[in-house]
């Protein structure tokens, strides 16, 4: 299964992108080996538009324009479903042994996710019920992904 991220906004030079790149990276080379392939992150900017609505709806756009036809979509939202990370892991497998050829995970702009993306989304996650900064954000997810082929491997980054 091809997994792939989907951002508003974009990630600037420093400690942080250098954090993602690195989870993303382990996470493309460890893949293979439980059936996902990393395929991207797609930035798109953030709306410029002089409403936190139309913004949405522009951001939101841009989003379902870069999803493939029958692909998996997972919202991240502080109003999700908080999962710990071995139930994070059994979604993205039961996805893969469902067939599923493409998922990608999206992160919203500083306005949050335009309402039809609710409804077309498969699931809602959070990473709890705070607040993050994009920047974080994009670590959080990149490392759980991380994490999660390790733990449908068997492998023993994952402690309990």
């Amino acid at each position: 299964m091809r997994i792939g991220l989907f951002a508003v906004g974009r990630l600037k030079s420093g400690p942080e992108k250098d954090l993602v790149a690195r989870y993303l990276d382990r996470f493309a080379k460890a893949g293979p080996a439980v059936g996902f392939e990393f395929t991207r992150v797609a930035e798109v900017g953030e709306s410029r538009a002089s409403n936190a609505e139309t913004r949405k709806r522009e951001e939101a756009a841009a989003l379902l324009k870069s999803l493939a036809d029958g692909g998996i979509l997972i919202l991240l939202d502080e109003r999700g479903k908080a999962l710990d990370s071995e139930a994070f892991a059994n979604l993205l497998g039961s996805y893969r042994d469902q067939g599923k050829r493409e998922l990608t995970i999206a992160i919203g702009g500083a306005d949050g996710l335009d309402p039809a993306l609710y409804d077309r989304a498969d699931a809602t996650l959070c990473l709890g019920k705070m607040t993050w900064p994009h920047q974080l954000v994009r670590t959080l997810i990149a490392e759980q992904l991380y994490r999660a082929v390790t733990i449908l491997s068997g492998h023993p980054y994952h402690r309990v």
